[in-house]
């Protein structure tokens, strides 16, 4: 057998798979083949999207299933025994493995991350190691030393026979995460992106605990009803009558798993403080859900309560760590076990990309001056002053600021669809009363069908509140449009969330990220695979920020037996929470500093609609200004010209119009190199727009790269039927031809290169898809032509 005629697959079959039976691996249990770790990031063109490809392992060795220890990548024999490795790291290291193997059916390279001092070796066929091996050096790498440390972190997953298993982060996560325990840890913080299935990763981590028997009775502690109620529902069910939820401030001893809200447990009143009725011992394991809400206030909820059970091991989970650069989660839980961002989560095809429309009116970017004697709507003399964007809606409200905000919006769905599901972000109650009242006007057809159509949901309106759950279930129609202030910026599961709207000033880092999330969710089966964000405001500059996406940072270290009350420092203190007290929300964020200062001389509770508002009418308010954001690959905003920007990307892949020339014209396939291009940061719709949609990309790159002259499709087109080429064919095979150039002129090179074509008018008009390949005389003959086509579409460049 002549092993260099073999296929990557043959070799795989024939040499690799024999080789890790002989070694002891279980081919059912202990390796999976060609195993995809990701979905393949979405690329949103128009209103169509496309996915790129998956990341994909040869093999991934587990020692138990869910419990990866090595990677294998396999070559054909053409290539080294090594020639594998790098790209190996590359998925060892996202995957959180240490043993790593590279192998082209002679043998393997073997990469031990666990060594300090033989890094890379090869071996034998006969010599690869066995998964006790392997788990040995595993458990002494991580510090796995007793018998109840291994008993821990060999506890079996949940499975429920539905064919769920944990994607690849949430697998770290939890692996971390009993890993830490079994090490001794016992505050332990995880960081993971909105939408990327933190409580499914806390179910995961809870279950294996206490199946073990580690950890006995579990609280689990969120802020708010809906992600309590989410949880029980959701992964958590599977506790069943080992559960309970404390409500009503009744205490039951006889359950094991608890779920619980802080306000339901604490309170100003001692007898309302109920956790002091269990033992500081009752619980062994807490987890925090959103444990970034006044994670670093020394008069916070949950830290009362963390303190009362000490010696419990506390688990915080959270998507937006760092609150500022003096307050973190860090000084609580230590630097977090394991991170997986918002980019990562979109990188990976697990989370929606967006699309960011900024919109500028005239007066928030200019400012509005009253003329002299100008007075508001009940008669009162207006304080002459330059009022800017931060006034509008919180101290001055222009109708028609509100009216015109209403119309763009309506515009905007009804460009796009009248019943994506929308969330618009406002300043406060009174705003969003306002907005939806607004939105009703523009949208009164749909509204006359169904006054749930736009819904104000908002925690002091019982009707809206109520209709939370039609909002996020996908297979309710109404509402469509949800007005909100707090009460919607996070614990909502809308993953049919397709437009976000930003009325609103954004202070928070850790706000703007949690509103993001709110529609970072896909959902395929309801077409929902990215979502718009329209900003009023100016809040989306916050993607610029170096910290929106970045790892969290630790202020200073917390030995875990110090008393936290001493490390609070005066300026923490000062951070006092200011609560609406219809609302029960936080509004710190909302409000000048000067407002902070009084209230919190006065009191914490707050009620911001008693603000004393100026309304005013007769302005004129319009658009000056509304434009998309395009991003870089990092997820950054771009703030130089596109056609610069994209310039300087085209020329570090191609120096010189020969050597973009030479790589179009050799591509099998132009689609796969505008996917290729796509995938490497230069923005081809964007740039394709802000040039001219009647040209080809061909033609674009050459014009904004290398200084060329466009030509459009139809010119092209137009080209090619002059020179008549087409005598050579019979006349059916010159009709189709002739129909895919007329293709090519109203729609792009892409479609005529796939057979789809064949299927659709006014190709499929001459006749059936074998038929047409018929007419040139085979598949072969018709791609070819099809190829010689293309080339002379492209000739005269």
């Amino acid at each position: 057998m002549n092993k260099k005629t073999l296929s990557e697959r043959d070799i795989c079959t024939k040499f690799i798979s024999p080789a890790l039976e002989n070694a002891g691996w279980n081919k059912l249990t202990q390796y999976l083949e060609e195993v995809s770790f990701t979905d393949g990031k979405i690329y949103v063109k128009g209103r169509l999207t496309t996915r790129g490809i998956r990341k994909r392992a040869d093999y991934i060795l587990y020692y138990k299933p869910n419990i990866p220890i090595a990677i294998i990548e396999a070559k054909d024999n053409k290539h080294s025994v090594g020639s594998g490795m790098q790209q190996a790291l590359d998925y060892a290291q996202i995957l959180d493995i240490p043993f790593v193997f590279s192998s082209n059916g002679d043998g393997f390279l073997f990469h031990d991350k666990t060594s300090i001092a033989l890094i890379e070796s090869e071996l034998s066929l006969d010599e690869f190691p066995s998964p006790e091996e392997l788990w040995q050096k595993y458990k002494e790498y991580k510090g796995i030393i007793t018998e109840r440390a291994e008993q821990i972190i060999e506890q079996d997953y949940f499975f429920d026979g539905s064919g769920r298993r944990p994607r690849y982060y949430q697998q770290n996560a939890v692996n971390r995460t009993l890993e830490a325990i079994a090490a001794g840890k016992d505050r332990i913080l995880l960081v993971m992106a909105t939408g990327t299935g933190k409580t499914y990763t806390a179910f995961q981590i809870a279950y294996r605990l206490w199946k073990s028997k580690t950890k006995k009775r579990i609280l689990f502690l969120a802020d708010r009803n809906s992600l309590i109620d989410q949880t029980k529902r959701g992964d958590f069910k599977h506790f069943k009558d080992k559960m309970t939820v404390i409500q009503k401030r009744q205490v039951d001893k006889s359950y094991e798993i608890y779920l619980a809200i802080y306000q339901g447990i604490t309170g100003t009143e001692e007898e309302k403080n109920i956790f002091k009725q269990f033992t500081h011992e009752f619980f062994d394991l807490i987890i925090i859900d959103e444990c970034h809400r006044g994670s670093a206030r020394e008069d916070s909820a949950w830290r009362e309560v963390l303190k009362y059970f000490n010696k419990a091991t506390q688990i915080g989970l959270t998507a937006t760590p760092k609150e500022s650069d003096t307050v973190s989660n860090s000084e609580y839980f230590n630097e977090p076990i394991y991170t997986y961002s918002l980019k990562q989560g979109i990188d990976d095809g697990f989370l929606a990309p967006y699309r960011v429309v900024r919109v500028g009116l005239n007066i928030d970017l200019e400012g509005y001056r009253p003329e002299l004697g100008k007075r508001d709507v009940y008669g009162n003399e207006i304080e002459d002053r330059i009022y800017n964007r931060k006034d509008f809606d919180r101290t001055m409200v222009i109708q028609e600021r509100t009216d015109v905000v209403a119309t763009k919006i309506t515009e905007f769905l009804k460009g796009y669809d009248r019943f994506a599901k929308t969330i618009v972000f406002c300043r406060d109650i009174d705003h969003a009363e306002r907005m939806r009242s607004a939105l009703a006007n523009k949208n009164s057809d749909f509204v006359a069908k169904n006054h749930k159509y736009i819904m104000r949901i908002t925690g002091d309106n019982d009707e809206g509140k109520r209709e939370l759950d039609n909002f996020i279930d996908p297979e309710s129609i109404y509402p469509v449009i949800a007005t909100t202030s707090e009460l919607m910026t996070t614990g909502v599961d809308a993953k049919t969330c397709k437009v976000i709207v930003l009325d609103t000033e954004i202070g928070s880092m850790t706000k703007f990220k949690q509103i993001i999330g709110r529609g970072t969710r896909i959902d395929e089966d309801h077409g929902k695979l990215y979502f718009t964000i329209i900003d009023f405001r100016n809040a989306t500059d916050k993607f610029a920020d170096k910290d929106f996406d970045g790892d969290p940072i630790r202020v200073k270290p917390l030995p875990q037996d110090e008393d936290l009350t001493d490390i609070i420092d005066e300026e923490e203190k000062d951070e006092k929470a200011i609560i609406d007290d219809v609302t029960g929300e936080d509004i710190t964020d909302q409000l000048t500093a000067i407002e902070k200062d009084e209230l919190r001389k006065a009191d914490t509770v707050f009620d911001k609609n008693r603000l004393e508002k100026i309304v005013i009418n007769g302005v004129d308010v319009s658009v000056l200004i509304s434009r998309e954001l395009h991003f870089n690959k990092d997820g950054k905003p771009i703030i130089v010209n596109l056609q610069d920007y994209s310039r300087e990307l085209i020329k570090n892949k191609f120096p010189s119009l020969e050597d973009f020339l030479s790589v179009w014209n050799s591509a099998d396939k132009k689609q796969a190199l505008i996917k290729e291009l796509d995938e490497q940061g230069i923005p081809v719709d964007a740039l394709v727009d802000a040039v001219n949609r009647d040209c080809d990309l061909f033609d674009i790159i050459c014009h904004v790269a290398f200084d060329q002259i466009p030509l459009s499709r139809k010119e092209r087109a137009k080209n090619v039927k002059k020179r008549n080429y087409f005598t050579k064919y019979g006349e059916q095979a010159k009709k189709v031809l002739d129909a895919l150039l007329d293709k090519y002129a109203d729609e792009g090179i892409e479609n005529i290169e796939t057979m789809e074509v064949l299927k659709v008018n006014p190709v499929a008009s001459f006749g059936s898809a074998i038929e047409i390949i018929e007419s040139f005389g085979g598949k072969t003959n018709y791609l070819r032509a099809v190829k010689e086509l293309e080339s002379k579409l492209y000739q005269i460049a």
